[in-house]
């Protein structure tokens, strides 16, 4: 891996800072070096917000990052502002649940996720950063998806009657790009 960056983007309350954090302690429960680097719009809850992640092997020279191999959008303002950041070859995951279009950029791989109704479907409508994040894992094995499935229990555990829900989303969204990245190998 040596070093993989990712910006996770949308509105406040839609945990995009929570899927970020609990990358970046996934990172470090694997002894990997990590920043991570919030960004608030001027309304925190309602208002655009994005955190950028940056996991590595070896030590980060720096964590300011403006073209990320990995973008994880939320939402149809944060797809129009982040697209056409996403490095070449890099990694684009797209909630489709309230995002009704696709990249016409043929240089990123785009995976479409349907985070919002993953998460009804375990009835747990706050879990949708859960299936985004569940899905950028699958994509890419930045950090083993059992150490995920940990951080997510030490981290999100305190509520029990959530916890199962929590890891289903999760484990839906982590299927649904492992599914993505067999079709794209069979093409």
């Amino acid at each position: 891996m040596n070093q993989y960056e990712v910006t996770f983007a949308g509105f406040g309350g839609q945990g995009i800072m929570t899927a970020g954090q609990l990358l970046a302690y996934a990172g470090i429960a694997e002894g990997k070096f990590v920043a991570w680097i919030p960004s608030y719009g001027p309304e925190m809850r309602g208002g655009t917000a994005y955190c950028t992640v940056v996991v590595s092997d070896t030590r980060i020279g720096s964590p300011i990052v403006t073209n990320p191999r990995g973008i994880c959008v939320f939402n149809r303002p944060s797809f129009d502002k982040f697209e056409p950041r996403v490095k070449a070859n890099g990694l684009f995951i797209v909630n489709s649940s309230l995002i009704d279009v696709t990249t016409s950029r043929k240089d990123i791989n785009e995976i479409l996720v349907p985070a919002n109704e993953i998460a009804l479907m375990e009835q747990n409508v706050k879990a949708t950063n859960l299936a985004i994040l569940g899905a950028f894992i699958g994509a890419t094995d930045v950090v083993d998806f059992e150490t995920m499935k940990n951080t997510i229990t030490q981290k999100l555990g305190k509520r029990k009657e959530l916890l199962k829900s929590n890891l289903a989303v999760f484990d839906r969204g982590y299927e649904l790009a492992q599914k993505h990245a067999g079709q794209k190998e069979k093409a």
